[in-house]
């Protein structure tokens, strides 16, 4: 957040801003566990007491920490403005924005492997209780606009284009610049394609 940003909060969500980012460098640089209240502290000029007038525990900034940076709170309001009048390429445009945004925040999908590892999913139910009521209500929006299509559960939909998302940037992530696996420049798009055709296209088996 920049400083013009931070001027127009008052004085206690700057602060507590200051130790969400602070707490991000440490948990990159250090993990969970090796990240101590007294370094989320120092690395935000802040007395240790200063730190708990904000937040309980370390896990609760853990957790802070998981739900406001995640892509998502860009990712929602971009693409609920998408005004495409076919669902395919509302959905595929929605697909690629997306990723686009994950792309830009890579240090972000580290943050869910230590929620994956250390956590075992913790707070899983968090994020989902703050993002998915809000995907499947866009995702409904962008899947009822006239054309043909086929008839999907709005939250089943939601969870396969979410599960799309996370499958491409974790694969992007672990293989993508491996000199062994092709990486088109049309990637993304031939991905999303998959999601939305099939591996059969309209061919019947």
């Amino acid at each position: 957040m920049t400083v013009s940003e931070l001027s127009y909060l008052t004085k206690g969500e700057a602060t507590r801003l200051t130790i969400i980012d602070a707490s991000v460098e440490l948990f990159l640089e250090n993990g969970y566990h090796a990240t101590s209240m007294r370094r989320i502290a120092e690395r935000s000029g802040l007395a240790l007491g200063g730190i708990y007038n904000h937040f309980a525990s370390k896990e609760a900034i853990f957790e802070a920490v998981v739900v406001e940076k995640h892509p998502f709170n860009r990712v929602l309001p971009l693409i609920a403005g998408i005004e495409e009048e076919t669902t395919p390429i509302s959905l595929r445009n929605a697909a690629l924005i997306a990723i686009s945004e994950f792309q830009k925040e890579p240090d972000y999908l580290k943050l869910m492997f230590i929620e994956l590892v250390e956590f075992h999913g913790r707070h899983s139910e968090t994020l989902i209780l703050e993002f998915m009521p809000r995907l499947v209500e866009v995702i409904d929006r962008l899947g009822t606009r006239g054309d043909e299509v086929r008839l999907v559960d709005s939250r089943l939909l939601a969870r396969s284009f979410l599960g799309m998302i996370i499958s491409y940037v974790i694969t992007d992530f672990v293989i993508g610049g491996s000199r062994l696996v092709e990486r088109p420049p049309d990637a993304v798009e031939a991905y999303v394609d998959l999601f939305l055709h099939g591996a059969m296209g309209n061919r019947c088996c």
